[in-house]
């Protein structure tokens, strides 16, 4: 009887799924979803982890001309939910390119229909381009979005009139988040090297087979 259960428990230990995360010589794993069995692997070469590699399910894809930075706490995000509304979950991966001044993220949006399938998402700057104008004085801010117009004091930052820009810019940093099985994006809007005065948010929704802006406004600073 002793040997006919050592016989079992070694029969059942050979047939077991193998659980063990997978590995990809030369590659490092960068970020993963465990619980939906979603892994990220990159080389780190010249400072950055780039040639990454989707392991989706089993399933491995490449995408060579990714970038990320190495500091751990920006590590690429995952996320595996609805954002369409159509009962399906979608793929997001956020990368990041800087932090500090200049953070700058990049969204990745996939649908799963025998294979990953590209989503394009709206350039968050393009969204801006076509739908906020802007005035700068060195007492205030402008902020007009479609019919709204938001006014920033920004004579408590003190800036002096040689660091003042032109204009309110908005570019240098670009965060994205799901929140609520939404996509949005964060754009910072600042008036000097290092004068901030509040975000333009944008919410997506999916529309004529992308994501497009579904709202916009801007959340100012509090000063």
């Amino acid at each position: 009887m002793k040997r006919y259960i050592i016989f079992i428990m070694a029969f059942l230990l050979v047939i077991a799924p193998n659980k063990a995360e997978a590995v990809i010589e030369g590659y490092d794993v960068v970020s993963k979803l465990s619980k939906e069995n979603i892994t990220l692997y990159a080389k780190k070469m010249n400072g950055l982890y780039q040639d990454f590699k989707i392991n989706f399910m089993g399933e491995v894809y490449s995408r060579p001309f990714w970038i990320n930075v190495t500091n751990p706490t920006y590590a690429p995000q995952i996320y595996y939910e609805d954002i369409n509304k159509d009962e399906k979950k979608e793929l997001i991966i956020i990368l990041n390119r800087g932090y500090g001044t200049g953070a700058l993220e990049e969204v990745y949006v996939y649908r799963y229909t025998n294979g990953l399938i590209d989503v394009l998402v709206d350039n968050p700057m393009a969204i801006i381009y076509k739908n906020v104008k802007t005035k700068l004085s060195i007492e205030k801010a402008e902020v007009r979005v479609s019919d709204k117009v938001y006014i920033v004091d920004i004579t408590p930052l003190e800036i002096q009139p040689t660091n003042l820009f032109e204009n309110i810019g908005f570019g240098s940093i670009i965060k994205y988040e799901v929140k609520d099985h939404q996509l949005i994006a964060k754009i910072s809007g600042q008036i000097s090297p290092a004068g901030y005065i509040g975000e333009i948010i944008i919410v997506y929704e999916y529309r004529d087979k992308m994501y497009q802006a579904k709202s916009i406004e801007f959340q100012p600073a509090d000063l």
